[in-house]
């Protein structure tokens, strides 16, 4: 029995593990990436929960390399009667990235606004509510978090237009994808008002629905007026990389 215990003993010695399991390469792996600062990251959440919003719930982060997530819950579409499918939010997630010029804009306007740290609601009495912003930063460099309405601070409020622009687009092209399966008569009323929405900047960085977009430019099934909105929104996308 002794020798068996000797034995066991050699091996772990030589192979360098460690009662759990690691080796020491591992462990040191391990506490260098727990040392290492998170890349910075914006993080926008949105709530308003009241009868109409077709999105009453979200959530999207930017980290300073572009990617990031849009995740939340959206009602259902109304059907044809006005009511809406099923009384029930559904929720949904989505990967993105965005361009390098919106990127960088983002994160200059919060190094302007100290990274949130600052009390940023609006202290006007009779307000409209436009929902629950909470807007984050966090990062090597620091972090901060504020909440508000309505915000005064013009750095903000243009930072909380760019946002929701990027959220704008997303839904857009949720929308599309679901009208191109279940509606195909009903695309060309979005495509239209898309557009406008880009063109008024309220929906911006069109490469987040690329793969929509492309989806529906290429199907010969469609109007042709219909594929070729979508063609020019590519276009516009591929000029905006």
């Amino acid at each position: 029995m002794r020798r068996v215990f000797a034995i066991a003993a050699v091996v772990i010695a030589s192979c360098g593990c460690s009662s759990t399991g690691r080796s020491q390469s591992q462990k040191a792996e391990i506490a260098s990436a727990a040392a290492t600062p998170t890349a910075p990251i914006i993080v926008f959440d949105f709530v308003r929960d009241i009868p109409g919003v077709p999105v009453p719930k979200y959530t999207l982060k930017i980290r300073n390399d572009g990617t990031g997530s849009y995740e939340g819950q959206a009602l259902p579409a109304r059907t044809r009667y006005g009511a809406p499918a099923s009384p029930e939010a559904i929720p949904f997630h989505r990967d993105l990235s965005l361009t390098a010029a919106t990127t960088t804009h983002m994160f200059d306007l919060a190094a302007q606004l100290d990274h949130f740290n600052q009390t940023c609601a609006s202290k006007a009495k009779n307000i409209a509510d436009t929902g629950t912003k909470t807007m984050t930063y966090s990062g090597p460099d620091g972090k901060g978090s504020c909440t508000y309405n309505f915000t005064e601070i013009k750095e903000l409020a243009a930072l909380t237009e760019l946002v929701q622009a990027v959220a704008q687009t997303l839904d857009s092209g949720r929308e599309l994808d679901r009208l191109h399966r279940y509606d195909r008569l009903g695309l060309d009323s979005a495509m239209t008002s898309l557009q406008q929405e880009v063109a008024a900047g309220r929906a911006v960085e069109l490469q987040t629905i690329s793969d929509s977009l492309r989806s529906i430019a290429g199907d010969n099934d469609l109007l042709a007026r219909v594929r070729a909105k979508a063609s020019a929104m590519l276009t516009q996308a591929d000029a905006a990389k």
